[in-house]
């Protein structure tokens, strides 16, 4: 019953999507902070600057934003981001980039509700000793924002890990796109569909169950 899926690298569409996973989390997390930032910064400009970004792509479908990024940069404006006349790696490229400004506007959502948890006066104390904004978010709020919004976090995490099927639609080889191929060529629609389900479930709970468990360890005290 599963003698087809030897004419297909099911592992290999799995490690792109982890791939994709693991560099837009990580990019999200950079930008999403940067907007956090932004949005509780002190000068009026950023912060609007900031807030504007962040609900006008929380309101844009994800797979426009991807196509964007393909059609748009790409195709129009001709960037690569450094992956020269190798169409896969510039989609993936691409594919990166677009979930990275999408995820970091709910990443930096997520933080700013644990920064608002922090107590006014603690931030008020490490002004009076002469700390700046800057030291002020880096040494004392956004330590403890981290820690209260590990859940939050573990939450736009699995949603980023299942948006990676957005990815297929500009080519990229992750599981979404075998999955379509093996549909067409295979007359096996309920069990590729059950296989590929069963793929997702296993990087989601266990990532979902891990960063639960250390949202409770480092949980902050009040």
């Amino acid at each position: 019953m599963f003698d087809f899926l030897q004419d297909y690298d099911l592992l290999g569409a799995f490690w792109t999507t982890v791939q994709l996973a693991v560099l837009s989390a990580v990019g999200s997390l950079i930008w999403g902070t940067i907007l956090a930032a932004m949005r509780v910064g002190p000068v009026p400009l950023m912060r609007g600057l900031g807030t504007a970004y962040v609900n006008t792509v929380r309101n844009i479908p994800l797979t426009v934003i991807i196509l964007f990024a393909s059609l748009g940069l790409n195709q129009t404006l001709g960037v690569t981001l450094g992956g020269g006349d190798n169409f896969e790696t510039i989609n993936f490229r691409l594919a990166v980039l677009g979930l990275i400004l999408y995820t970091s506007a709910f990443v930096c959502e997520a933080l700013r509700s644990g920064i608002n948890t922090v107590p006014v006066g603690q931030a008020e104390a490490a002004r009076a000793i002469g700390l700046s904004f800057g030291q002020v978010l880096r040494l004392v709020v956004l330590p403890q924002a981290f820690r209260s919004t590990v859940g939050p976090l573990a939450n736009v995490l699995i949603a980023l890990i299942k948006n990676t099927t957005v990815a297929a639609a500009i080519g990229v080889a992750e599981a979404a796109a075998l999955m379509k191929d093996m549909i067409e060529n295979e007359a096996q629609l309920l069990l590729i569909s059950a296989i590929i389900a069963v793929g997702f479930v296993i990087l989601t709970l266990p990532t979902g169950l891990i960063l639960g468990w250390v949202g409770k360890k480092v949980a902050v005290k009040r």
